[in-house]
């Protein structure tokens, strides 16, 4: 194929139709997906036709690496239970983890916001270097840019994360199969609800910290438990459990059936969301995550993950079906049943 013929090929395969860029195309849900798969990949991905995940696995040289990349522009810039600093390293560490991967290394670039306190810019810089060495991580090389007052909230951080890969791990959507059970780290919802209580955007008053922290060693103590049987993985931040399993069912064709029984969400985050209107299972999450494993490795999976410091109000929260294909079904305490979709929209503001 010569050079136009590839061009038009390409062109022909831009699906992406919106007129422009709304907040609803970094949420997470539907739009993000429709922005990526439909501009980004035709142009970008040089024929990949692998599904998109968390992270990406690199050959070459002889050796296999993992890498990540993220950007992170939570407002405000410090919240109980965590701030901006904390969050990209955990967050960057978080991605290679659920993609069967040790982080190694980690490199970051600054936009700072000119009349941005230096006390406050140490105080993100500290809050980075514990949690780097909390990973076991380093931080190889950066860059930094100042931009003009009302540029951007404070700062924003850009991470890429490098790892190397578990032994035993190998996760695939296309490797789920009929019967797999779904394992949920912990309590889901703390962290939305949690920026959105920081900024004073809800009149209500909770004892609640965001989740962030880095999920690797329950990784770990999963894999060492259930290294075979584990089938996918990933860390429901932007779109929430809803969304990362919304994608799976889509990648492999299959139902995902939850309990609602099953779902653990404090009665902060319940309460919040009735208030607002909002599902739980839509709210992002940045330390926590949700695995497949094949059902012969379930009850070693669980009491692993429950026996590690963080991992112990971990749960089995479903199953995956044949029926309904490609979507996810909630089954409610009421014996009713109702199928959740992606995050559609951008009903929160941006917190991660």
């Amino acid at each position: 194929m010569n050079g136009s013929a590839a061009a038009a090929a390409v062109a022909s395969s831009i699906r992406f139709s919106d007129p422009q860029i709304a907040m609803a195309h970094g949420a997470g849900g539907k739009a993000s997906r429709r922005l990526v798969e439909g501009l980004f990949v035709p142009l970008l991905s040089g024929g990949l036709r692998e599904a998109l995940g968390d992270a990406a696995r690199v050959s070459f040289g002889g050796s296999t690496v993992a890498i990540t990349t993220d950007s992170f522009v939570v407002r405000p810039l410090r919240f109980p239970g965590g701030s901006i600093g904390e969050l990209a390293v955990n967050g960057t560490m978080n991605d290679l983890a659920v993609s069967g991967a040790k982080g190694e290394a980690m490199v970051a670039t600054f936009v700072l916001e000119e009349g941005l306190a230096t006390s406050v810019l140490e105080a993100e810089i500290r809050a980075m270097a514990a949690a780097l060495c909390a990973a076991d991580v380093a931080l190889v090389a950066g860059d930094t840019k100042v931009v003009e007052r009302g540029k951007a909230d404070g700062m924003y951080i850009t991470t890429t994360g490098i790892g190397s890969p578990l032994s035993q791990v190998c996760v695939d959507p296309r490797s789920v199969r009929r019967g797999d059970k779904i394992l949920l780290s912990g309590p889901i919802g703390d962290h939305g609800i949690t920026i959105l209580l920081a900024r004073g955007d809800l009149d209500l008053e909770a004892e609640l910290a965001s989740d962030t922290r880095c999920i690797l060693p329950l990784v770990e103590a999963l894999a060492r438990a259930a290294g075979p049987g584990i089938r996918w993985m990933r860390d429901p931040t932007r779109g929430g459990v809803a969304t990362v399993l919304n994608e799976l069912a889509r990648d492999c064709g299959l139902g995902v059936v939850l309990e609602e029984k099953e779902l653990p969400v404090r009665d902060q985050v319940r309460g919040a969301c009735e208030l607002l209107g909002l599902d739980p299972l839509h709210i992002a999450n940045e330390g926590q995550f949700v695995a497949v494993v094949a059902p012969e490795y379930a009850d070693a999976a669980l009491n692993a993950l429950r026996s590690t410091p963080g991992g112990e109000d971990a749960c089995a929260i479903g199953e995956v079906r044949s029926e309904p294909a490609c979507a996810v079904l909630v089954m409610t305490n009421y014996g009713g049943s109702r199928i959740v979709d992606m995050l559609i929209g951008d009903p929160l503001p941006r917190i991660c």
